[in-house]
């Protein structure tokens, strides 16, 4: 498992909001091409320098196409990230005002009761 790519899927498609539509309409279809096109790309770096080897496991696909903001969570994706991607892509199917911030919550309260999972990357 690979916190770091979790993170980096999370950030990259939460900056642009084509692939936030994207990823909202076609899960399966993003995570995929991401995987094959995005992941060895290095963040900030000269277009040509890649890496070759990462990929996620398939704990961490199935939880990516299901939009499982928990599994994501217990696996250790950083939380501010999670929110700020799920915010993007959920926040206007709740009527009521941070209505999909009180459902994070909610569905993240378990955690309230144990240690936070670890978040380095």
């Amino acid at each position: 498992m690979s916190r770091y790519l979790l993170d980096k899927f999370l950030y990259t498609i939460d900056r642009d909001p084509e692939l936030v539509e994207r990823y909202r309409d076609d899960p399966a279809g993003t995570v995929d091409w991401w995987e094959r096109e995005r992941a060895n790309v290095l963040l900030n770096c000269h277009v040509g320098e890649n890496s070759t080897w990462l990929k996620f496991d398939d704990a961490e696909r199935a939880a990516l196409v299901a939009h499982d903001y928990v599994k994501l969570y217990e696996m250790g994706a950083h939380p501010f990230l999670t929110l700020t991607l799920f915010i993007a892509m959920y926040e206007r199917d709740f009527a009521e005002p941070l209505g999909f911030q009180l459902e994070y919550a909610q569905k993240l309260s378990a955690w309230r009761e144990k240690p936070y999972p670890d978040i380095t990357t």
